[in-house]
């Protein structure tokens, strides 16, 4: 199984998640991200690949690795396709 994705965890340009889609699911203490979250060179919201794990309605994000829509360096690559490159140590979904 994939590894949850959080706040702060790497995607493959180099930029890190912000989990903006919701505030209260924790993953060893960093938010758990969800479908839509952008990263901190602006926009690459996240595409979730698993359905069936919700957090308020919004699918769950893992490092499957899970892709993402481009960000703002986007045609520059990988920035086109910012995907997720970590997650967590120990904490699974899928």
């Amino acid at each position: 199984m994939p590894a949850a994705h959080r706040e702060g965890d790497a995607r493959i340009c180099g930029a890190a998640t912000v989990v903006t889609g919701q505030g209260f699911v924790r993953v060893n203490g960093k938010l758990w991200a969800v479908e839509g979250d952008p990263n901190n060179h602006g926009g690459g919201a996240l595409i979730a690949s698993i359905s069936h794990v919700r957090i308020s309605g919004k699918r769950v994000i893992v490092h499957a690795p899970d892709t993402a829509e481009p960000d703002a360096f986007c045609p520059l690559p990988p920035h086109c396709a910012p995907d997720t490159a970590a997650g967590s140590p120990n904490t699974f979904a899928g």
